[in-house]
């Protein structure tokens, strides 16, 4: 079997596209993402992503579509990578350490909102 994944340009590209589809004239803002400089994206959930943003632009009163992404699970382990170069850019030295980086979890973003479906499946079976 071929695992298929979306790039990230990719990804941003057809959730700009999904709100493009429904009208030209629907602001379209990606949120979460920002430092990432490349990643894969299981095409999967891209496309029920993508399906989503489609569905929330396709309502009359909607002029502005958000996406964003936050970790699932609040509290991620992440590791520093700490590098020294001289002069030259050469490198001279490299410590790893650890962090974990405790995130706002959805609740954040939903504030005022009261119609919400959680179409997310149960942790460990997506």
């Amino acid at each position: 079997m071929r695992l298929m994944h979306t790039s990230l340009p990719e990804f941003k590209l057809k959730m700009q596209g999904a709100v493009v589809k429904q009208s030209s004239n629907k602001e379209m803002k990606l949120r979460g993402i920002e430092n990432l400089k490349s990643a894969k994206m299981q095409s999967l959930r891209t496309g029920r992503i993508e399906d989503a943003v489609e569905e929330i632009a396709a309502d009359r009163k909607t002029q502005k579509v958000e996406v964003v992404i936050v970790p699932r699970i609040p509290e991620t382990m992440h590791t520093a990578i700490v590098k020294g170069y001289d002069e030259d850019g050469n490198p001279t030295k490299a410590i790893l350490e650890v962090i974990n980086i405790i995130h706002p979890t959805e609740e954040v973003e939903l504030e005022g909102y009261e119609n919400i479906e959680d179409r997310r499946p149960a942790i460990g079976r997506h």
